[in-house]
């Protein structure tokens, strides 16, 4: 079973097979089980505002339920109606679509803390994606009765669940128009440009760290692999990034944001 970790953007596609997904057996690991104490600044990162009070933090932490995932797990379904609301709290999370022949189309990473599907219990309707894990993560899972009873007594965490799903609308609604409106070039500076880190051993420059294959970056871009390769290389001759291997340095990110906004 080949192992699903990310390709260098300099090399040539993946090859066959190294897409397909892996689905793990269910295990005692990703068994439901309660939340113990997690803190308030990674509740925070998932819900925003203020920090919360006491009240609703054990509000919060009474109902949620934590699974352990091993990398290539199926996380989220379409084909199951949704019951929970459901955060990653830790790890990688790939977020796409399983087509019928079992192989799995990545649409966009997620890193923890963060939300995988804030909506889709509300509506008790499937999951708008499927959701499988590219690493051992973190889930946690909110039973969407057990919070609903909750929110007429904590009517701030109501208000901070709106607000989670405004933005959730308004990343959409972003992302939407970027597919639209920007071009192949503009749509990798961009997704590069979103992922720098400033580079320890240059100062001026930053760096983005690889974790995702090729082919699911390309996925991501609506661009194929063979796009994103020669993307790559342009950028590397007019000197604004350089690939080493699971590494892209941003030789100059002044010219990388001019080219996201283009």
């Amino acid at each position: 079973m080949e192992h699903p970790g990310p390709v260098p953007l300099a090399l040539p596609p993946d090859r066959a097979g190294a897409h397909h997904a892996i689905d793990l057996a269910a295990s005692v690991h990703d068994r439901a089980a309660p939340v113990g104490f997690i803190g308030s600044a990674l509740w925070r990162a998932l819900l925003g505002g203020e920090a919360l009070d006491d009240g609703e933090l054990k509000a919060l932490e009474g109902m949620a339920q934590a699974r352990q995932v091993s990398q290539g797990q199926r996380v989220l379904s379409r084909s199951k109606a949704a019951s929970m609301l459901v955060a990653l709290f830790c790890g990688e999370v790939a977020l796409g679509f399983r087509t019928p022949d079992g192989i799995f189309r990545t649409e966009r990473i997620v890193r923890g803390p963060a939300w995988l599907d804030l909506s889709s219990a509300w509506l008790a309707e499937p999951h708008s994606m499927d959701a499988q894990a590219l690493g051992p993560a973190s889930v946690i899972e909110f039973p969407c009765k057990a919070l609903e009873a909750r929110l007429a007594q904590f009517p701030g965490l109501a208000q901070r669940l709106i607000q989670g799903l405004a933005r959730e609308v308004q990343a959409l609604t972003v992302n939407t128009h970027e597919l639209m409106h920007k071009d192949a070039p503009a749509r990798l500076a961009q997704w590069l440009h979103q992922r720098c880190e400033p580079a320890s051993d240059a100062a001026g420059q930053a760096m983005v760290k690889l974790h995702e294959r090729k082919r699911d970056v390309a996925s991501q871009l609506a661009i194929t692999p063979e796009t994103l390769s020669r993307l790559m290389r342009i950028f590397s001759r007019q000197g604004v990034i350089e690939v080493c291997g699971y590494t892209v340095k941003v030789l100059d990110p002044s010219a990388l944001a001019r080219l996201a906004q283009s």
